[in-house]
């Protein structure tokens, strides 16, 4: 029904925001990284879906339309709602979840809220063959164009170029399948301590 929104950011909680679209403000829940990434008066643009409830009408929004595809694949495992589904894609990134449900990793899966063992066995079970293909190896061009992204968001936040490129260039080589966002935070860390 509504599975994208562009507009101006009113407000941004811990669980969920307000995005204003033609006068009109949708109320948006979204992961901790999601809401992390918008900003007060600025625009924004989530991939979204639409739950319909019997006595709600609730809408969830993402970074991208991947995390909006395994929120969807996620519920149709029995036992997991809207609220778990969230909650999986709150503690594990869409990489590590496709990866945990490719191996059947199970620990992994039970770091989420509300996921117990005989629930990641399920997930497991579901939705092995649904994530699809496990991307290998970063291919080139995705490794550079991540090392680019992520030069670049340090740059904005006021490191030094020499810096951030080489701190980029560590974490890259320590493990280059790391997703852009895991990348930057691993930098980020890095470049903290210093």
């Amino acid at each position: 029904m509504i599975s994208s929104l562009r507009g101006q950011v009113q407000h941004v909680g811990l669980d969920h925001a307000v995005v204003e679209v033609g006068g009109v403000g949708f109320a948006i829940q979204a992961t901790p990284t999601t809401l992390a990434s918008l900003r007060r008066g600025e625009e924004a643009h989530l991939a979204t879906t639409l739950v319909v409830r019997e006595d709600s009408l609730t809408l969830f929004g993402f970074a991208d339309a991947e995390a909006r595809e395994l929120f969807g694949l996620l519920q149709t495992v029995s036992g997991i709602g809207p609220r778990i589904a969230l909650a999986t894609l709150a503690v594990l990134e869409p990489d590590k979840l496709r990866h945990a449900l490719a191996e059947g990793n199970i620990t992994v899966l039970t770091q989420v809220p509300g996921i117990g063992k005989k629930g990641a066995e399920r997930l497991i079970i579901e939705l092995r063959d649904k994530v699809g293909q496990l991307p290998g190896a970063a291919t080139p061009a995705q490794h550079s164009q991540t090392r680019d992204h992520v030069v670049e968001a340090l740059l904005g936040l006021g490191f030094a170029a020499k810096a951030a490129e080489q701190t980029v260039d560590k974490v890259l080589a320590d493990n280059p399948d790391q997703s852009t966002a895991a990348v930057l935070r691993r930098a980020l860390s890095t470049l903290g301590r210093k």
